[in-house]
């Protein structure tokens, strides 16, 4: 099995376009990728959402989304106020295994943070990466308040039995500050987990055979090449 977790440390850190780069690195390498969104809010239906922008930056088109809810909330709170089932967690594991068995790389993007709760028994990522004993890649933010935010998110994933496969920078700003420079000396140092990519900030809004060209020179190229093979490194 070769399937890598994509969380964040929070909303809005960059895990689409991270979990987009790292499915176009896997693909220009010659690997077949599949994607995984479990659970997408904020959407009305018909309207393209996270997979749609991992499609349109990587050309990825193997994608699966299990649930849609309108409102732009935790998925369990979005099911109940929109009166629409929950998801379960099998229903989860079951959609990657099936993904697994076809593609060498499958890549599960979550909603928000680590510890959201994404249906049915308050169920979360760490749950589903617990069931798929796969590896957990962290999707940080480059300013103030990452090192809290990103030492939290690796204790839990740790904590949980779990291997956390590396931090990447969701969006590193063309002119970084003195808290982004910092920040990116001191987070190995906080959370034991090396930081193994950083996307730079408006990579969001290039098409797709800019994006995919430049994506592998974002990561470490240690680490790039164990994403290929599936031996995801930690500490790196």
């Amino acid at each position: 099995m070769s399937v890598l977790m994509v969380t964040g440390t929070s909303t809005d850190v960059g895990k689409t376009v991270v979990t987009a780069a790292l499915a176009a690195t896997a693909q220009a390498a010659g690997r077949s990728v599949a994607v995984c969104k479990p659970a997408q809010t904020g959407v009305a239906p018909g309207e393209p959402g996270d997979l749609a922008e991992v499609t349109r930056l990587s050309g990825v088109t193997a994608v699966r989304e299990l649930a849609r809810y309108p409102e732009p909330l935790a998925p369990d709170t979005a099911a109940r106020r929109s009166g629409m089932p929950l998801l379960h967690c099998a229903d989860v594991v079951a959609a990657v295994r099936a993904l697994d068995a076809g593609h060498d790389l499958v890549l599960v993007e979550g909603a928000g943070g680590l510890l959201v709760r994404m249906g049915e028994a308050g169920f979360t990522l760490v749950d589903v990466a617990r069931a798929l004993d796969a590896p957990v890649v962290v999707v940080a933010a480059a300013g103030l308040g990452t090192l809290n935010h990103t030492e939290l998110t690796i204790r839990a994933i740790t904590g949980a039995g779990l291997s956390c496969a590396g931090t990447i920078i969701g969006s590193w700003p063309d002119h970084p500050g003195l808290a982004e420079r910092c920040n990116l000396v001191d987070l190995p140092v906080v959370t034991g987990s090396g930081v193994v990519g950083s996307v730079p900030a408006g990579s969001g809004s290039l098409d797709t055979e800019t994006f995919s060209a430049a994506a592998p020179g974002w990561f470490d190229s240690g680490w790039r090449t164990s994403v290929l093979t599936g031996n995801f490194l930690t500490g790196h």
